[in-house]
């Protein structure tokens, strides 16, 4: 991310001061809850709706969304740019950027909770008839080879040409947010939240078989070709949307577009990421 899109923790202004201790905090009165199709999750909207109340999600100043990781991506997706921030609590597997579920208090935890503005990938990909895919991704975006065949890719940045030939099951461009998602599990480096990097990363590399991906700014467009499309065909994803047999990707940061996330102050993003590298 360039500093001008930097998350903000405080979701202060350049050149505002904090609010004094005591004062008026974001006022959010209207929740609206949305839960995936999980029964613990169908569960919990009931539980708090019966006790909160309510509203259509349009109309809400905040957006409570109850179920896994997944399920909050969706819901960022689906509130991308409408500047309704999501309050996420975990009621699926794994919660990384979900908040612990709690009935208590949810208003006062809602209120005292951190912003955390990001800015998602938009994800250009070309396919071997000539059309264009554009679809925006909070984690990644990623190659994968689509047969037995492994995929032979050149990656550009900034229109130069920096690996000429990478043979691989594929490459993903992460983001900060999505770093601990399929970036971590392919052994790619975790980049904290603010962090104005993009981490590309290999998938089972076979040549160069040492090499272990890149980090570069996020302001970069990032371009892989495939080579040999045809003998060794790729599909490209960006989070959930999939373009099959593809001939070229590129992927850069959309600053234009934004969604917010909040978080308890006790269980922040930062410290969920650095609890991540130090767990083991």
């Amino acid at each position: 991310m360039n500093h001008a899109a930097r998350p903000r923790l405080d979701g202060l202004e350049p050149g505002e001061s904090a609010a004094p201790s005591g004062s008026a905090r974001p006022a959010y009165g209207r929740i609206a809850f949305v839960a995936s199709e999980a029964r613990d999750a169908g569960e919990a909207r009931a539980h708090l709706a019966a006790r909160y109340g309510g509203v259509a999600p349009e109309d809400a100043d905040v957006v409570v969304a109850l179920g896994g990781d997944g399920f909050m991506l969706q819901t960022l997706h689906r509130f991308r740019d409408t500047g309704i921030p999501i309050y996420g609590m975990n009621r699926g597997s794994v919660g990384f950027l979900m908040n612990a579920y709690r009935l208590d208090h949810l208003p006062d935890r809602i209120a005292e909770a951190q912003r955390v503005d990001i800015h998602p990938l938009m994800m250009e990909a070309t396919d071997s008839k000539g059309a264009v895919h554009r679809a925006p991704a909070i984690n990644e975006v990623s190659l994968i080879r689509q047969s037995y065949q492994a995929s032979k890719l050149r990656i550009a940045i900034d229109g130069k040409v920096r690996m000429e030939e990478l043979i691989c099951d594929g490459v993903l461009v992460a983001t900060p947010a999505g770093s601990t998602a399929y970036n971590l599990s392919a052994q790619g480096p975790i980049l904290p939240i603010g962090t104005p990097l993009l981490a590309v990363t290999p998938i089972s590399a076979f040549r160069p078989r040492r090499w272990r991906g890149a980090l570069v700014p996020d302001r970069a467009v990032v371009e892989i070709e495939v080579l040999e499309a045809e003998k060794r065909p790729v599909n490209a994803t960006a989070d959930h949307f999939q373009v099959l047999s593809v001939v070229k990707v590129r992927a850069r940061l959309d600053a234009a577009s934004s969604m917010t996330m909040l978080f308890d102050p006790d269980h922040s993003i930062d410290e969920r990421i650095l609890r991540e590298q130090f767990d083991c």
